[in-house]
């Protein structure tokens, strides 16, 4: 899948959510999905909280296979700066 995909299933679950704030998921390399308020893009630039991870578990977790939760725990996840955010995107992807 690439990132844009990604972005577009994100896009399609955060409308009409109310989200506030912004996250970057961080591929490295492969690339970055922003999400700014309702706004998804894969424009790299400055957000309140950046999640870094590989683009396989970020493919993982936008089709639901794996629990955002737990992929923190087992370390597959690093995040950075609010935290806050993060968690409650957890619930909308």
């Amino acid at each position: 899948m690439e990132m844009e995909q990604i972005a577009g299933k994100m896009r399609e679950r955060l409308s009409g959510s109310g989200f506030t704030g912004s996250v970057k998921f961080d591929c490295g390399d492969a690339g970055v999905v922003l999400i700014d308020g309702e706004s998804v893009s894969t424009q790299n630039a400055a957000a309140d909280c950046t999640v870094s991870l590989a683009k396989d578990d970020l493919e993982a977790i936008v089709a639901g296979e794996l629990d955002p939760t737990a992929a923190f725990m087992q370390g597959k996840v690093r995040a950075h700066g609010d935290l806050s955010l993060a968690m409650r995107l957890n619930a909308l992807l």
